[in-house]
């Protein structure tokens, strides 16, 4: 199945209602509106779907409705992440995986782990399932960088540790990781905006925010990129998409997008605290753009 999880993914959203439940009927919606744009996986319950403000029972609720509202369709891979270890590998262990097909799991956070540290907690992930997993390096959240050579290691002593998020930023860092992978290993992007550069280097796809928006556009761009076909065509996808990007993430992730979703009738623009909404002139801007664009 790890061969199945490639090309172009998307973070979904989860939708709130003004009350702050959740807001179900959206989320299937969303998950269509992946369908129509010819996504290629889905990424539940990471950071973009606010899930450090749900409860369990909640977590439950949102996973079981993107695999009805999917149908078998897309691959899914669920974020399961913590600065606890054993907590994690307990939640694992307890999780229905029979519509799952990947676990993306973020490097600990708050705890700021050495190497060492963050090797073995990822040891005792890889132990606690047969699911592949994708290690998630996103320094700017977690405040520790999980290191190319850590990252070599532990792909290389598991096998069900099949590839990672990329979120550093660090170009230089993404391509050692490509240059000295293990045959299989995937690199996906976790940054939007780095997703041509870090394609055009070797890397296998994206975990995306804007294409919660316009899953076409990423799709396109990222099958051309990795199909060696009209590598023309994809930077002009890239550079349409490039100043939304920019603006999604101006004021916090996901208020950029959920914003972006409201102004094209797709997602209430409703967010749990303590994420808030944009400024009113970020979301005038994001109207303007939702108005103005040609993507699909």
């Amino acid at each position: 199945m790890q061969n199945k999880i490639k090309g172009a993914g998307v973070a979904l959203v989860t939708p709130f209602h003004a009350n702050g439940n959740i807001d179900f009927k959206s989320l299937d919606a969303l998950v269509q509106h992946m369908h129509k744009g010819n996504i290629d996986f889905l990424v539940a319950l990471g950071t973009t779907a606010e899930t450090a403000t749900l409860n369990a029972d909640e977590k439950t609720a949102v996973l079981n409705t993107i695999i009805d509202s999917n149908e078998g369709k897309l691959p899914i891979v669920v974020g399961m992440g913590s600065n606890d270890t054993r907590h994690l590998t307990a939640d694992i262990k307890a999780l229905d995986s029979s519509n799952i097909d990947a676990i993306l799991s973020v490097a600990p956070y708050y705890s700021k782990p050495n190497q060492k540290g963050m090797f073995s907690h990822f040891k005792e992930v890889a132990l606690s399932t047969d699911l592949p997993i994708i290690l998630y390096n996103v320094p700017g959240r977690t405040s520790s960088n999980l290191l190319p050579e850590t990252i070599l290691s532990l792909a290389n002593s598991f096998p069900n540790i099949m590839g990672v998020k990329e979120a550093s930023g660090d170009l230089m860092q993404v391509m050692e990781i490509i240059k000295s992978r293990p045959e299989g290993f995937k690199v996906f992007s976790g940054d939007d905006a780095l997703t041509l550069p870090m394609l055009s280097t070797g890397a296998d796809g994206v975990i995306s925010v804007i294409a919660n928006a316009y899953p076409a556009a990423m799709a396109e761009m990222v099958d051309i990129m990795l199909n060696d076909k009209n590598n023309s065509k994809a930077l002009e996808i890239h550079y349409q998409m490039l100043d939304i990007i920019n603006a999604l993430f101006a004021d916090g992730n996901p208020g950029g997008v959920k914003a972006l979703l409201e102004h094209m009738g797709i997602v209430g623009n409703n967010l749990r605290l303590p994420m808030v909404k944009v400024n009113r002139g970020l979301n005038n801007e994001l109207k303007r753009m939702a108005t103005e664009s040609k993507l699909k």
